[in-house]
C-alpha cells in the first residue's frame, strides 16, 4: 500500500502527539513515586498548594522570635520589682523587731522609731483616743502612762509582718500599775515604714483596759 507524503506526516504527528500526552501523564505518576519513596504522603495531605501558599505568607518561628524577647523582657522587671519588694519587706521587719527587744533589754526608746513628724492614731474611744504628732504622742499619751505605772510595760512580741511599706506587729504588754495591781493589755500596731523609720503608725488595743488604767491611777509626779 502506497502512502502520500501528507499522510505519512499526519501519521507521524499523531504519534508524537500520543508520545507526548504518554510523557505528560507521566510526569504525575513519577512525581507521587519519588514523593512516596521520601517519605511524603501520597494523597497530597502533607502537600498542597493553597497550604504551602499559606505556609509563605505565616511568620516562621525565628521571625516570632521577637515577640518571646519582648515577654522575657517584660517579666524580668516584674521579678526584680518583687524581690526588691522582699528585701525591703524583710529589712522593716527587722528594724521593728529591733527596736522592740531594745525596749524589751532595757537598751532603748521604743519611739526613736518614729520620724520627727510622724502621725500616731489611737483607735476606740477614751480620753486619749485620736491622731497624734510624735512630741505629742509622747507628751500626752507615753509619759503619763508611765507615770501611772511602778514597772515600766515589758513587751513580748507574738508576731512582725510586713506587706509592701507596712509592718503589722502582734505583742502583749505587762507591767505593775502604780496602785500595784497588774496591768495587761495586747496591741496590734501598724508602722508605715520609710527610710528606716516609721512616718505613720496605728495602734490596736483592749481601751477598757487602758481607760481602767488611766481612770483609776492618779500619775506620780
Amino acid at each position: 500500500m502506497k502512502i502520500s507524503g501528507d499522510e505519512m506526516m499526519r501519521y507521524l504527528g499523531q504519534i508524537f502527539i500520543g508520545t507526548g500526552l504518554i510523557g505528560l501523564l507521566a510526569i504525575p505518576a513519577m512525581t507521587q513515586a519519588r514523593t512516596e519513596e521520601a517519605g511524603f504522603q501520597s494523597n497530597g495531605t502533607a502537600f498542597k498548594l493553597s497550604h504551602d501558599s499559606i505556609a509563605l505568607n505565616q511568620p516562621s518561628a525565628l521571625d516570632r522570635f521577637p515577640a518571646f524577647v519582648d515577654l522575657a523582657q517584660a517579666t524580668q522587671p516584674r521579678q526584680s520589682d518583687a524581690q526588691e519588694t522582699q528585701v525591703i519587706e524583710q529589712r522593716n521587719k527587722e528594724i521593728v523587731r529591733q527596736y522592740f527587744d531594745s525596749w524589751r533589754n532595757r537598751t532603748g526608746n521604743f519611739f526613736d522609731l518614729l520620724a520627727p513628724d510622724a502621725t500616731w492614731t489611737i483607735t476606740g474611744t477614751g480620753a486619749t483616743a485620736g491622731t497624734y504628732r510624735k512630741q505629742a504622742l509622747l507628751d500626752q499619751v507615753i509619759h503619763p502612762t508611765s507615770a501611772r505605772l511602778s514597772t515600766p510595760i515589758v513587751p513580748t512580741v507574738r508576731g512582725i509582718w510586713a506587706d509592701g511599706d507596712m509592718v503589722i506587729a502582734l505583742w502583749e504588754g505587762e507591767a505593775i500599775a502604780g496602785d500595784g495591781k497588774p496591768y495587761r493589755n495586747t496591741y496590734t500596731w501598724y508602722f508605715r515604714m520609710q527610710d528606716g523609720k516609721a512616718v505613720e503608725a496605728i495602734a490596736f488595743l483592749d481601751m477598757q483596759e487602758f481607760n481602767d488604767l488611766w481612770t483609776r491611777v492618779s500619775p506620780r509626779n
